[in-house]
């Protein structure tokens, strides 16, 4: 005989598993019941057998299907990316197969076994000279990056898929695995008393790792489609959130150079009056992102 509790059992699987978000997404499925959990990366486990996990490589069809067909699950979010802006613009074939090609594939096993595909993108799809941004705003990439962001959503909307893409931007917090976000980083830096060089002219709202797992789960529950921003409460410059995050750490402000944007010199162009308005997901999901005094406070344990 069957419990009713194995009948209902739900699997989810995370793709892009050892990433910032993938590890985030990792620990808040993982503790929920009724759930199967698997992990891919292209990467080897990190996860030292707390969970399930299988190495996949997006950018080949052959890999997704194996994993997909083996698994079929009925969940599967993507967090697999190619994320470097600057190398994008070089490696530019790599990171189409991985950011559209690897999205298509994805789509297309998720269709065929109507598993709800939940896709995370970025506000790297507008131009950031009118930003903050709706879901509803046209999209304008500036970069190549970008343009793949931009291209692996449009390849979802037309896969057929049951879909929800999520666009976010400036993620940070603690992860076990990989290199620091960039509270750590700074507080790293200027606690070795470096100087550092911040950009006054890039506007966001920071999105907290743990908040934006949270939002995805909240879609993965309501089963939502459709495009939600997900980010955090607050819009400011870089310069205005590495301040915030020295003197909460009681580190010395003065080692913080402002600088703009153009004078990093850097190949891709970035988006500068950005971020992402959030009401949507506030209003449809119950979204609730936490102050990042708050956040800040949760990674004093961590840092």
């Amino acid at each position: 005989m069957i419990h009713s509790q194995e009948l209902i059992k739900k699997r989810v699987l995370i793709v892009g598993a050892s990433g910032m978000l993938g590890q985030s997404l990792i620990e808040k499925f993982s503790g929920i019941e009724n759930i199967e959990l698997l992990g891919a990366s292209f990467e080897e486990n990190y996860f030292e057998n707390t969970i399930s996990y299988k190495q996949i490589d997006i950018s080949k069809r052959e890999s997704i299907k194996k994993v997909v067909y083996d698994f079929y699950p009925d969940l599967i979010i993507n967090a697999a990316a190619f994320t470097n802006v600057d190398l994008c613009e070089k490696e530019r074939e790599l990171s189409w197969k991985i950011n559209v090609k690897g999205v298509e594939y994805l789509s297309d096993f998720a269709r065929i076994i109507d598993a709800h595909i939940i896709h995370v993108s970025t506000d790297y799809v507008f131009d950031g000279k009118n930003g903050p941004y709706t879901e509803s705003d046209t999209p304008k990439p500036i970069s190549y990056y970008g343009r793949t962001k931009l291209a692996s959503e449009n390849a979802l909307k037309l896969s057929g898929a049951i879909y929800t893409i999520v666009r976010t931007n400036v993620l940070y917090g603690a992860v076990k695995y990989g290199r620091p976000d960039f509270v750590r980083w700074l507080v790293n830096t200027l606690r070795d008393k470096k100087e550092v060089r911040i950009v006054t002219d890039q506007i966001n709202n920071p999105t907290y790792l743990e908040d934006l797992a949270q939002g995805i789960y909240k879609i993965s529950e309501s089963k939502k489609c459709g495009i939600f921003n997900i980010g955090g409460l607050e819009f400011l410059s870089r310069l205005e959130f590495s301040y915030k995050i020295a003197e909460h750490f009681n580190l010395d402000k003065n080692l913080i150079t402002p600088i703009q944007t153009y004078e990093l010199n850097q190949p891709a162009p970035r988006p500068l009056n950005s971020g992402l308005v959030i009401l949507k997901a506030q209003t449809m999901l119950n979204y609730k992102p936490q102050t990042i005094k708050e956040t800040l406070i949760k990674m004093e344990q961590e840092i």
